[in-house]
């Protein structure tokens, strides 16, 4: 591809080792409300709005604005014990921001969490831009949140590029266009995502490093 000069992360899964996180979350509300839990691939295929849409799926009549923030006070309450940053990937948005690169993030959580989490990691201050579930009005597989980023910065599309783990994040790379990098070194639907016109693989962190440092 073009000289890099934007590169947008997806968050879980991709800079944050956050499925433990997310399940134990949603499961403390749903066991709270319904007396019952869900399987972390059930919890998946909620994925895409933001958590506050899931949960008011899940519970229906019983949701409410108080439930939600029960579940952002578990979430940031349990956040140092189950999730983390994976290793590398600071080094990498070091490596970036160094070389003048501007650094975006597109995600389908909600703006509360997707907060909770980049600064409980230490890595907020590293992105010229943060597009969350509740920015956008169509949310991932749709492109718009990538377009609302290219259209801030004026970016031209051959010069931006996508590291996602999930097959929406491929779609709205594609729906976007621009190019897209899969991450798989901990992508729970790995299998999934190999099918879809991925242009780059990363099985590792490392990989990726090597690639964005032959690329900028």
């Amino acid at each position: 591809m073009k000289s890099i000069k934007c590169v947008i992360f997806d968050v879980d899964g991709t800079l944050a080792r956050t499925n433990q996180l997310i399940l134990e979350s949603f499961n403390f509300i749903t066991a709270k409300y319904l007396n019952r839990t869900y399987r972390f691939e059930e919890i998946t295929k909620m994925f895409g709005p933001p958590e506050e849409v899931a949960l008011e799926n899940l519970l229906g009549v019983n949701y409410s604005d108080e439930v939600f923030k029960e579940f952002l006070t578990f979430y940031k309450k349990h956040h140092k014990k189950l999730a983390s940053l994976y290793p590398g990937i600071k080094d990498v948005l070091i490596f970036l921001r160094n070389n003048g690169i501007i650094l975006s993030v597109f995600t389908g959580k909600g703006k509360n969490s997707t907060l909770i989490t980049l600064e409980e990691l230490e890595i907020k201050d590293f992105f010229d831009m943060i597009v969350t579930g509740n920015d956008v009005i169509n949310h991932k597989p749709a492109g718009e949140g990538i377009n609302k980023i290219l259209d801030c910065f004026g970016m031209g599309k051959d010069n931006v590029i996508m590291i996602g783990d999930s097959v929406s994040d491929v779609k709205a790379a594609k729906e976007a266009k621009i190019k897209f990098g899969a991450a798989l070194w901990d992508s729970y639907s790995k299998e999934k995502v190999l099918l879809e016109d991925v242009d780059y693989v990363f099985e590792n962190i490392e990989q990726l490093k090597i690639f964005l440092k032959n690329n900028i």
